[in-house]
């Protein structure tokens, strides 16, 4: 099941919210192939192990993912390309939320969350470029 009917996301909400992690890890990972521990993504969303894996099995079946023999995680180039996607839509999201309506941070990342699935590519990049045209860098 997509999350949006005109099929931008081709990924349910869920499975844009574990690309993200990933790719969030993975711009703070030491190791020199950007992987993360499946345990690190369970913590940072605040679900169970067993809820990670079975997820990560759905996104290995898409080519999103691929989890070595010791169970560390790195994004597919497709993979990562969804998930930086994502990452800019939320960044965009919450800047948006703070700079221009003013909303607390806290409240306006939880939001961007929410958002951040619902929104076609064209609103999005309508987005993005008010706020480059306002002189907010979401990069």
């Amino acid at each position: 099941m997509t999350i949006n009917s005109n099929d931008d996301h081709s990924l349910t909400r869920a499975g844009e919210d574990y690309l993200e992690s990933i790719y969030r890890l993975a711009l703070s990972s030491s190791e020199a192939d950007k992987s993360v521990r499946s345990v690190d993504v369970a913590e940072q969303l605040e679900v169970s192990k067993a809820s990670v894996n079975k997820a990560l099995n759905q996104l290995k079946d898409m080519g999103m993912v691929i989890q070595n023999r010791y169970g560390r995680v790195t994004l597919t180039p497709e993979g990562e390309k969804y998930a930086k996607i994502v990452w800019r839509s939320h960044r965009a999201l919450r800047a948006f939320l703070e700079t221009d309506l003013g909303v607390e941070a806290e409240v306006a990342d939880e939001e961007a969350c929410n958002m951040e699935h619902v929104l076609s590519a064209d609103t999005m990049a309508r987005l993005i470029a008010y706020l480059e045209k306002q002189g907010v860098d979401i990069d």
